[in-house]
């Protein structure tokens, strides 16, 4: 039986992703078979694992920095939002249709056996698992049917860590007021607190910290410094959307839609000095780019529509018809095409078939199963200026409702209009290379002003820079004390 510790947060984004992936990589560095957990997570940005499942992509970083292969276990529910008040459930990797956050709410705790199976599972194969709160523990609104927090946290005996988010202010509020919400039984778990995005020297905060422990009667264990590391991010509170990113040698843009999903996608291109990656919303902020992106998206239906109402929709027509290389991926790539139809109303837009931007041609139709699957080859027969890619080798997964024509090339395209429903189609090693510079040859630019990029390497690095941050800032021995339950 693993032992076991919890991060918790004082809300939504305070570091709880992150700090699990430091601990998870300092655990294994330190000869520990680790894995994460994250009972139940609501994200657009997911992955398919080897069999077929679907999970989010935080904990599919935060196995990776513990160096193990992605596991649904890791991360039994998964709720992806549909509209502002439903989303699909997704329990071990398996969706199990949509349902408005009042249903889910009534029948989350018929979930807790599938929660505790995984973690159960997990725990007879690892020596540690770090588990991932969600938002707040004191949300006291949701504290009695709660799985996800203090809740699961006593179902599974375990030890918390409580961070709060210094850069949006008021940190000592947050930490203070927190453990002041929570019941007798919840505040003794809590045994550390931890201060995230701290910049500055530690010396001028610590009066505040000492009288946060008396006041709290919790040590505090440290202070994290504000550091930037490239870790792939969850959905909307990504800071890469805030960007305004001026034009640099190659300029791509990738359109914003209301539900976007899987923007991991682009994170490649994210990485070459000479690459500017802006997310745009509005025609006034497209511009003149190199290429133009259709992301991923949970509603593909009511995102076109949003498109089309406000203008991108005929920008990138005419970008099109002036040359441009445009790009769909998954949703976005049925985007492209000629018709996309919902006879059985999957996605619930109330629409039973709109017309696509005709970029591309190929028809859609969505059907009730969904397609989940990792898929890998080598890419074949594309014309024009992605023909770089030619004798390449890709991998990537699937995650759609809608079939297009059947027997579809991984990328389609014959000129400078592509698509393709593989998410990570740029990961691989040399793709992202060989798109750039397929774009410099078309936009009449100097190709060797662009480097090579070997993304596992990069990633393994970036793993490396979070925990060494981590163990730097944070008292690793009275963690390791917390493990063995001598606090």
């Amino acid at each position: 039986m693993a032992k076991n510790i919890m991060i918790q947060g004082t809300m939504s984004n305070a570091g709880k992703s992150l700090l699990t992936a430091g601990l998870c990589r300092i655990f294994k560095q330190d000869g520990y078979r680790v894995a994460p957990f994250k009972s139940q997570n609501m994200a657009l940005n997911s992955f398919i694992t080897k069999d077929g499942g679907e999970m989010g992509r935080a904990q599919v970083a935060q196995a990776e920095a513990a160096g193990i292969a992605p596991d649904v276990r890791m991360n039994p529910i998964l709720l992806k939002p549909t509209t502002d008040m439903g989303s699909q459930v997704i329990v071990n990797g398996r969706a199990r249709g949509n349902m408005t956050a009042e249903e889910y709410h009534r029948r989350k705790l018929d979930y807790v056996p599938a929660i505790l199976e995984a973690y159960e599972s997990l725990s007879d194969a690892y020596d540690i698992i770090v588990i991932e709160g969600a938002g707040s523990p004191a949300e006291i609104n949701l504290k009695e049917d709660d799985i996800v927090n203090m809740g699961l946290a006593q179902l599974l005996d375990a030890p918390v860590l409580l961070v709060g988010d210094i850069d949006r202010g008021g940190v000592f509020a947050q930490l203070y007021g927190t453990v002041a919400l929570l019941a007798e039984e919840e505040r003794r778990r809590v045994k550390g607190l931890v201060i995230n995005k701290f910049r500055g020297r530690r010396e001028i905060l610590q009066p505040g910290l000492d009288h946060l422990a008396d006041l709290c009667q919790i040590p505090v264990l440290g202070t994290l410094p504000y550091t930037h590391v490239d870790i792939d991010d969850e959905d909307s509170l990504s800071e890469r959307f805030a960007q305004n990113k001026a034009r640099k040698l190659v300029d791509i843009a990738i359109i914003r839609l209301p539900r976007i999903s899987n923007f991991t996608d682009f994170s490649p291109f994210e990485r070459y000095d000479n690459v500017s990656v802006r997310y745009v919303e509005r025609t006034a902020d497209l511009h003149n780019p190199d290429m133009i992106v259709v992301p991923g998206t949970k509603s593909t239906i009511a995102d076109l529509l949003w498109m089309r109402q406000n203008g991108l929709e005929a920008a990138i027509q005419k970008a099109a018809s002036a040359g441009k290389v445009i790009f769909g991926v998954c949703g976005g790539y049925q985007m492209l095409g000629k018709t996309i139809a919902d006879p059985d109303q999957v996605e619930a837009s109330g629409l039973t078939e709109v017309a696509g931007m005709g970029l591309l041609d190929m028809d859609t139709v969505f059907q009730g199963q969904k397609v989940q699957k990792q898929t890998f080859g080598c890419f074949q027969n594309i014309k024009g200026v992605l023909s770089t890619l030619n004798g390449l080798k890709y991998e990537g997964y699937e995650i759609h409702m809608g079939r297009s024509q059947a027997q579809l090339p991984p990328v389609l395209g014959d000129s400078t209009v592509y698509g393709s429903y593989i998410h990570g189609v740029f990961d691989a090693p040399q793709v992202a290379d060989m798109v750039l510079q397929g774009l410099c040859r078309h936009i009449g630019v100097d190709e060797q002003a662009l480097h090579c990029f070997d993304m596992k390497e990069y990633k393994e690095g970036q793993y490396d820079k979070l925990a060494d941050m981590v163990r730097q800032s944070l008292d690793m021995d009275y963690v390791y004390r917390i493990l063995r339950r001598e606090v």
